[in-house]
C-alpha cells in the first residue's frame, strides 16, 4: 500500500511556503502522491501547476476536479497540460460534487449523475487519445447539431499513453459504476472494518465489465494523528471534519457521506450529528461524533496502533492511502508525515 497525502484546500492557516515545504518533505520520504482539492475557494489545478514544477517524482493529483465546473473537453486540456508540466506525473481525479455546489455556485443541475459521470469520462478519454470529438449522449453532445461547431481533436499529446482517471464516489451506484469505468476510487469516510460495505459494489462494477480488480486502485482518504495522546487540536480537528460532512455536506434529504456512516451501523449518531450541524449546533455535533466512529474512519493513537491500521487498510484492498495530518502547522504536518512513513514502514 502506497501513502499520499492531501493538501486539502488552500489559503486556510498555512503560507505558500509551508506548503511548498510539506510536499517536498513527502517526496523526500517517499511519498508516493499529492493531492488538492476545490470546493468553493482555491481551485485544484493552479497548485498542481505550481507544484509540477518544484517537485521531480511525486505524482500529482486532483481530488477532486469538480465536474460541474468545466466542460469535459476542458478538463481533458487541462490533464493533457499538466500531465506536460509534471513529466508524465498526472492523476486526473474528477467527482460531481455535490446540489448544492453544483446548482448554488457553478450554475449545473445536479441530475442524471450517473449517466452525465459516464459521459463526461468517456468524452475526456476520447479526447486524451486525441481523436476528433464527435459524441451524441443524453447529456452531452459534440458538435453542437445545429450550429457552425466542427468535430476539434486536442492539438497537444498527454506525455502518459493513458492518464488515469479516479472519481469519487461513495453511494453504492456511484461507486458500482467506478468499477465498471474508472481507473481509480476515491471515498471518504472509509472504514476497513467495514471494507464490504464500502467496497462491494465496486467489485460488482468490476465484475459486471470484465474487469480485473488490479485495474481500479482504491484511494480513500483520512485524516492522522501519531503520538500517544492526539491532544484537544487534533481530535477537535477530526471531529470538526467528520461533523461538517456527516451532518451539513449536503441536505437533509441527500447527504452522501451521512448515508454512508449509516450503512456502518451509526444511523442513531448519523442523524443526531445532522439534526445538530442543521440547527446550527456546530459544537454540540462534533460532541455527537461516537469515538468509535473517529477510530474508524481516521488514523489516531500511538505509532505501534497506527501501524496495526495501516496493515487494515492494506488488508481491506486499499491500494494508496491518502492523509492530512491532524494539525495546523508546517511544522507539525511535516513531523507527522515522518512519523506516518515510519509506521509505513513497519508494515
Amino acid at each position: 500500500m502506497k501513502l499520499g497525502i492531501q493538501l486539502g484546500y488552500w489559503g486556510l492557516g498555512l503560507t505558500r511556503q509551508d506548503q511548498l515545504d510539506i510536499v517536498q518533505e513527502a517526496e523526500r520520504l517517499g511519498y508516493d502522491s499529492v493531492f488538492a482539492a476545490e470546493a468553493y475557494g482555491s481551485d485544484a489545478v493552479t497548485i498542481l501547476g505550481w507544484l509540477a514544477g518544484q517537485t521531480s517524482t511525486i505524482k500529482l493529483g486532483s481530488a477532486i476536479m469538480q465536474m460541474p465546473a468545466r466542460s469535459a473537453a476542458m478538463t481533458a486540456m487541462t490533464a493533457a497540460t499538466l500531465d506536460n508540466l509534471s513529466d508524465g506525473r498526472f492523476i486526473l481525479g474528477i467527482g460531481s460534487s455535490g446540489p448544492q455546489v453544483a446548482e448554488g455556485w457553478h450554475g449545473q443541475r445536479f441530475g442524471k449523475q450517473l449517466k452525465r459521470t459516464r459521459e463526461y469520462v468517456a468524452v475526456v478519454r476520447k479526447a486524451l487519445a486525441r481523436e476528433r470529438l464527435e459524441f451524441h449522449g443524453e447529456t452531452i453532445e459534440l458538435p453542437l447539431p445545429d450550429g457552425p461547431g466542427k468535430a476539434l481533436k486536442l492539438t497537444i499529446a498527454p506525455v502518459q499513453e493513458s492518464i488515469p482517471i479516479y472519481i469519487a464516489a461513495i453511494g453504492p451506484n456511484n461507486t458500482r459504476l467506478v468499477g465498471e469505468i474508472g481507473d481509480g476510487l476515491l471515498p471518504m469516510m472509509f472504514s476497513p472494518e467495514h471494507a464490504d460495505v464500502a467496497l462491494g459494489s465496486l467489485w460488482e462494477g468490476i465484475e459486471t465489465s470484465g474487469r480485473q480488480r488490479s485495474d481500479v486502485k482504491v484511494c480513500p482518504s483520512t485524516n492522522f494523528h501519531i503520538g500517544e495522546d492526539p491532544g484537544q487540536a487534533a481530535e477537535s480537528m477530526m471531529r470538526g471534519v467528520a461533523a461538517l460532512y456527516v451532518g451539513g455536506m449536503g441536505s437533509r434529504e441527500k447527504n452522501f457521506y451521512n448515508a454512508a456512516v449509516s450503512r456502518y451501523g451509526f444511523e442513531d449518531a448519523a442523524k443526531e450529528v445532522q439534526d445538530l450541524f442543521l440547527e446550527g449546533k456546530r459544537a454540540e455535533a462534533m460532541a455527537a461524533i461516537p469515538h468509535e466512529l473517529l477510530d474508524a474512519i481516521n488514523l489516531v493513537g500511538t505509532r505501534e496502533h497506527v501501524t496495526e491500521r495501516l496493515r487494515a487498510f492494506e488488508a481491506a484492498g486499499v491500494d494508496t492511502l491518502i492523509v492530512t495530518p491532524a494539525t495546523t502547522t508546517r511544522d507539525g504536518r511535516i513531523a507527522q508525515l515522518r512519523e506516518l512513513a515510519a509506521a509505513a514502514e513497519a508494515v
